[in-house]
Protein backbone atom coordinates (compact mmCIF):
# COMPACT_ATOMS: atom_id res chain seq x y z
CA UNK A 1 0.00 0.00 0.00
CA UNK A 2 1.12 3.50 -0.97
CA UNK A 3 1.69 5.81 2.35
CA UNK A 4 0.29 9.86 1.85
CA UNK A 5 1.96 10.90 5.08
CA UNK A 6 5.16 9.61 6.60
CA UNK A 7 5.05 11.48 9.73
CA UNK A 8 2.04 12.30 11.29
CA UNK A 9 0.84 14.49 14.30
CA UNK A 10 -2.65 12.61 16.12
CA UNK A 11 -4.71 15.07 18.17
CA UNK A 12 -6.70 12.90 20.50
CA UNK A 13 -9.42 14.77 22.94
CA UNK A 14 -9.38 13.35 26.31
CA UNK A 15 -13.47 12.73 25.94
CA UNK A 16 -12.22 10.64 23.40
CA UNK A 17 -10.73 8.46 26.22
CA UNK A 18 -13.74 8.82 28.26
CA UNK A 19 -16.09 6.67 25.26
CA UNK A 20 -19.69 6.84 26.64
CA UNK A 21 -18.53 7.73 30.27
CA UNK A 22 -18.47 11.32 31.09
CA UNK A 23 -15.46 11.16 32.71
CA UNK A 24 -12.00 9.17 33.20
CA UNK A 25 -10.63 6.34 30.90
CA UNK A 26 -12.52 3.25 29.10
CA UNK A 27 -10.88 0.71 29.06
CA UNK A 28 -12.57 -0.28 25.56
CA UNK A 29 -12.48 3.21 24.18
CA UNK A 30 -8.85 2.78 24.56
CA UNK A 31 -8.01 -0.20 23.57
CA UNK A 32 -9.86 0.84 20.06
CA UNK A 33 -8.32 4.12 19.54
CA UNK A 34 -4.75 2.20 20.12
CA UNK A 35 -5.68 -0.37 17.43
CA UNK A 36 -6.27 1.49 15.35
CA UNK A 37 -2.68 3.41 16.05
CA UNK A 38 -1.72 0.39 15.77
CA UNK A 39 -2.27 -0.04 12.32
CA UNK A 40 -1.66 2.95 10.78
CA UNK A 41 1.71 1.98 12.89
CA UNK A 42 2.10 -1.23 11.55
CA UNK A 43 2.15 0.74 7.92
CA UNK A 44 5.60 2.16 8.78
CA UNK A 45 4.50 5.84 9.66
CA UNK A 46 6.42 8.03 11.83
CA UNK A 47 3.64 8.85 14.57
CA UNK A 48 3.52 12.05 17.67
CA UNK A 49 0.58 11.97 19.76
CA UNK A 50 -0.74 14.92 21.39
CA UNK A 51 -3.34 13.86 24.38
CA UNK A 52 -5.95 16.50 25.72
CA UNK A 53 -7.05 16.07 29.68
CA UNK A 54 -10.77 16.88 29.35
CA UNK A 55 -11.92 13.49 30.84
CA UNK A 56 -10.36 13.99 33.71
CA UNK A 57 -10.58 18.43 33.85
CA UNK A 58 -12.08 20.74 32.01
CA UNK A 59 -10.40 24.54 32.67
CA UNK A 60 -13.91 26.33 31.61
CA UNK A 61 -15.82 24.49 34.42
CA UNK A 62 -13.16 25.58 37.47
CA UNK A 63 -15.29 28.08 38.61
CA UNK A 64 -13.44 31.35 39.76
CA UNK A 65 -9.94 29.39 40.21
CA UNK A 66 -7.02 31.28 38.93
CA UNK A 67 -6.63 30.72 35.52
CA UNK A 68 -3.23 29.56 35.36
CA UNK A 69 -3.67 26.83 38.00
CA UNK A 70 -6.75 25.56 36.38
CA UNK A 71 -4.87 25.28 33.04
CA UNK A 72 -1.80 23.69 35.38
CA UNK A 73 -4.31 21.16 36.49
CA UNK A 74 -5.00 20.27 33.10
CA UNK A 75 -1.65 19.74 31.92
CA UNK A 76 -1.48 17.37 34.67
CA UNK A 77 -4.82 15.62 33.72
CA UNK A 78 -3.07 14.68 29.96
CA UNK A 79 -0.05 13.27 31.58
CA UNK A 80 -2.43 10.95 32.98
CA UNK A 81 -3.95 10.07 29.56
CA UNK A 82 -0.26 9.78 27.97
CA UNK A 83 0.47 7.67 30.83
CA UNK A 84 -2.57 5.77 29.68
CA UNK A 85 -2.20 5.82 26.10
CA UNK A 86 1.86 4.68 26.21
CA UNK A 87 0.37 1.43 28.57
CA UNK A 88 -2.31 0.63 26.20
CA UNK A 89 -0.11 0.58 22.93
CA UNK A 90 2.49 -1.08 24.43
CA UNK A 91 0.31 -3.64 25.47
CA UNK A 92 -0.40 -3.85 21.65
CA UNK A 93 3.59 -4.84 21.25
CA UNK A 94 3.95 -0.80 19.63
CA UNK A 95 7.57 1.00 20.80
CA UNK A 96 6.31 4.03 22.60
CA UNK A 97 7.72 6.96 24.67
CA UNK A 98 5.71 10.12 26.63
CA UNK A 99 7.53 12.91 26.71
CA UNK A 100 6.19 15.62 29.08
CA UNK A 101 6.79 19.75 28.30
CA UNK A 102 6.85 19.94 32.21
CA UNK A 103 9.82 18.46 33.66
CA UNK A 104 8.35 14.62 35.36
CA UNK A 105 11.59 12.76 35.35
CA UNK A 106 10.76 10.05 37.46
CA UNK A 107 7.35 9.35 35.34
CA UNK A 108 8.17 10.68 31.45
CA UNK A 109 11.05 11.95 29.70
CA UNK A 110 11.19 15.91 29.27
CA UNK A 111 10.13 17.12 26.17
CA UNK A 112 13.79 17.86 23.66
CA UNK A 113 12.82 17.90 19.92
CA UNK A 114 15.27 16.54 18.79
CA UNK A 115 14.91 13.55 21.16
CA UNK A 116 11.49 13.02 19.44
CA UNK A 117 12.10 13.34 16.21
CA UNK A 118 14.72 10.66 16.66
CA UNK A 119 12.36 8.48 18.60
CA UNK A 120 10.58 8.30 15.76
CA UNK A 121 12.86 8.25 13.29
CA UNK A 122 13.55 4.88 14.81
CA UNK A 123 10.55 3.59 15.22
CA UNK A 124 8.41 4.42 18.20
CA UNK A 125 5.37 6.53 18.90
CA UNK A 126 5.68 9.76 20.71
CA UNK A 127 3.25 10.86 23.16
CA UNK A 128 3.08 14.46 24.17
CA UNK A 129 1.80 15.51 26.96
CA UNK A 130 1.37 19.15 29.40
CA UNK A 131 0.26 20.53 25.94
CA UNK A 132 2.45 23.73 25.26
CA UNK A 133 4.07 23.58 29.04
CA UNK A 134 2.60 27.44 29.65
CA UNK A 135 -0.92 28.36 30.85
CA UNK A 136 -3.79 30.27 28.26
CA UNK A 137 -2.67 27.81 25.22
CA UNK A 138 -5.37 24.53 24.51
CA UNK A 139 -3.71 21.31 23.51
CA UNK A 140 -5.27 22.05 19.87
CA UNK A 141 -2.68 24.86 19.85
CA UNK A 142 0.45 22.38 21.60
CA UNK A 143 -0.70 19.54 18.55
CA UNK A 144 -0.32 22.69 15.60
CA UNK A 145 3.31 23.72 17.40
CA UNK A 146 4.46 19.68 18.14
CA UNK A 147 3.72 19.23 14.34
CA UNK A 148 5.31 21.86 13.12
CA UNK A 149 8.60 21.30 15.42
CA UNK A 150 8.69 17.73 14.21
CA UNK A 151 7.67 18.66 10.51
CA UNK A 152 5.12 16.47 10.19
CA UNK A 153 3.37 15.88 7.06
CA UNK A 154 -0.43 16.18 8.55
CA UNK A 155 -2.69 16.63 11.79
CA UNK A 156 -4.82 13.52 12.11
CA UNK A 157 -7.78 15.23 14.45
CA UNK A 158 -9.72 12.27 15.72
CA UNK A 159 -12.72 13.11 16.76
CA UNK A 160 -16.35 12.05 18.18
CA UNK A 161 -17.74 13.51 14.90
CA UNK A 162 -17.25 12.00 11.69
CA UNK A 163 -16.16 15.62 10.11
CA UNK A 164 -16.64 19.43 10.14
CA UNK A 165 -19.96 21.25 10.39
CA UNK A 166 -21.30 24.42 10.42
CA UNK A 167 -23.54 23.78 13.29
CA UNK A 168 -24.01 20.55 15.61
CA UNK A 169 -25.04 17.59 13.83
CA UNK A 170 -26.29 16.10 16.71
CA UNK A 171 -28.76 19.01 17.08
CA UNK A 172 -29.45 20.21 13.82
CA UNK A 173 -30.64 18.47 11.07
CA UNK A 174 -29.67 20.70 8.72
CA UNK A 175 -26.19 20.87 9.44
CA UNK A 176 -23.95 21.36 6.42
CA UNK A 177 -20.96 18.84 6.17
CA UNK A 178 -17.63 19.59 4.67
CA UNK A 179 -15.37 17.95 2.78
CA UNK A 180 -12.77 20.26 2.43
CA UNK A 181 -12.14 23.44 3.63
CA UNK A 182 -9.48 26.02 4.16
CA UNK A 183 -7.78 27.83 6.84
CA UNK A 184 -9.49 31.32 6.25
CA UNK A 185 -12.87 29.66 5.90
CA UNK A 186 -12.25 28.05 9.45
CA UNK A 187 -11.60 31.29 10.91
CA UNK A 188 -13.45 33.30 8.93
CA UNK A 189 -16.53 31.27 9.91
CA UNK A 190 -15.63 30.46 13.04
CA UNK A 191 -16.23 26.54 12.72
CA UNK A 192 -14.25 25.38 15.95
CA UNK A 193 -12.20 22.88 13.85
CA UNK A 194 -9.06 23.94 16.32
CA UNK A 195 -9.14 27.21 18.13
CA UNK A 196 -7.70 30.07 16.41
CA UNK A 197 -4.18 30.17 17.70
CA UNK A 198 -3.76 26.74 16.51
CA UNK A 199 -5.55 27.13 12.65
CA UNK A 200 -3.58 30.06 12.61
CA UNK A 201 -0.71 28.55 13.17
CA UNK A 202 -1.06 25.29 10.91
CA UNK A 203 -1.80 27.80 8.04
CA UNK A 204 1.29 29.76 8.44
CA UNK A 205 3.65 26.31 8.60
CA UNK A 206 1.31 24.60 5.65
CA UNK A 207 0.47 22.04 7.47
CA UNK A 208 -3.33 20.20 6.47
CA UNK A 209 -5.44 19.12 9.55
CA UNK A 210 -8.07 15.89 8.53
CA UNK A 211 -10.84 15.78 11.29
CA UNK A 212 -12.67 12.34 10.76
CA UNK A 213 -14.62 9.95 13.31
CA UNK A 214 -12.37 7.77 16.08
CA UNK A 215 -14.81 5.20 16.79
CA UNK A 216 -13.90 3.26 13.45
CA UNK A 217 -9.84 2.06 14.02
CA UNK A 218 -10.03 1.82 10.20
CA UNK A 219 -10.28 5.41 9.71
CA UNK A 220 -6.37 6.45 10.52
CA UNK A 221 -5.35 3.89 8.21
CA UNK A 222 -7.55 5.24 5.70
CA UNK A 223 -6.53 8.85 6.60
CA UNK A 224 -2.64 7.58 5.50
CA UNK A 225 -3.19 6.37 3.04
CA UNK A 226 -4.90 9.54 1.40
CA UNK A 227 -8.43 8.18 0.95
CA UNK A 228 -11.34 10.83 1.34
CA UNK A 229 -12.14 10.70 4.96
CA UNK A 230 -13.95 13.25 7.28
CA UNK A 231 -12.95 16.85 6.30
CA UNK A 232 -9.48 17.65 5.02
CA UNK A 233 -8.38 21.59 5.98
CA UNK A 234 -5.80 23.25 3.60
CA UNK A 235 -4.34 26.31 2.45
CA UNK A 236 -6.30 25.85 -1.12
CA UNK A 237 -9.47 24.41 -1.19
CA UNK A 238 -9.20 20.36 -2.08
CA UNK A 239 -12.09 19.18 -4.62
CA UNK A 240 -12.97 15.52 -4.73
Amino acid sequence: MDLKYQRILIKLSGEALAGDADMGINTEAMTNICEGIKKVYSLGVEIGIVVGGGNFWRGRDSGNMDRTRADHIGMLATVMNALALADTLQSLDTDVRVQTAIPMQAIAEPYIRSRAVRHMEKGRIVVFGCGTGSPYFSTDTAAALRAAEIKADVIFKATLVDAVYDKDPKKYGDAKRYESLTFDQVLDQQLGVMDTTAAAMCRDNNIPIIVFDIGDPENMVRAAMGEPIGTIVTAKLIRH
